[in-house]
Parts: C-alpha cells; sequence; structure tokens
C-alpha cells in the first residue's frame, strides 16, 4: 500500500461502527414517544420517535357538538406539534451520524474519487 492511500480495513471498521451507531439510533426512535398539546392542553397527542400516532387524548371541556371544526382543528394542531416533536428527536438522534457520515472523515479520502 503507498503512503497517503486509504486503510481498506480501518475504513470496513469504521462503517461497521457507523451502521451499529445508526441501528441503536434506529430503535432509540422506534421505542420513544413525544407529545404534542393543543388549546392550552385541552388536546393531547402521543406520537412515537418515527411519526407514528400512539394515543390521543381530548378534554371532555372542548367537545361541543355545535363546534366539531374547532374539535378538528385542536387535533390537527396537536398531532402536527407531536409530528414536529419527533422530527426534532430523529434529528437530534440521526444528526451525528449524517453529519461526516458517523466519523469516516470523507471515507478515509475515498470520497475524493466521487466529485
Amino acid at each position: 500500500m503507498q503512503p497517503g492511500q486509504p486503510n481498506m480495513q480501518q475504513i470496513l471498521q469504521q462503517a461497521q461502527k457507523m451502521q451499529q451507531q445508526l441501528a441503536t439510533a434506529q430503535q432509540e426512535l422506534a421505542e420513544a414517544e413525544v407529545t404534542g398539546t393543543a388549546g392550552g392542553g385541552l388536546v393531547t397527542a402521543v406520537v412515537s420517535g418515527g411519526g407514528e400516532l400512539k394515543s390521543l387524548a381530548i378534554d371532555p371541556k372542548v367537545v361541543d357538538p355545535d363546534d366539531v371544526e374547532t374539535l378538528s382543528d385542536l387535533v390537527v394542531a396537536a398531532v402536527r406539534d407531536a409530528n414536529r416533536a419527533a422530527q426534532e428527536l430523529a434529528a437530534q438522534k440521526m444528526g451525528p451520524l449524517a453529519s461526516g457520515m458517523g466519523g469516516l472523515d470523507d471515507l478515509g479520502g475515498l470520497g475524493g474519487l466521487f466529485g
């Protein structure tokens, strides 16, 4: 191997480490739950880290048969708030892995081969 060339074994080890970190972060996201609210807490939505709606709680005070539209708006707002929180959580968990390829440092010099 010539000086300055990437060590393929090291690159493979770094890639495997990044893959393990990614799997761990994905598992943590799948198990995480975040909450979103609307109407000062009258409607609460719980969403998984992956964005799946887990539960929805509606305070009986907000239920008005003559004004279903307001309730619908509050439900949508609470779910959006929870999804925003889930996206922020995903960015926190996955961001370090996405920037710099989790420590691969430009693929050990191979990144220059493609650009």
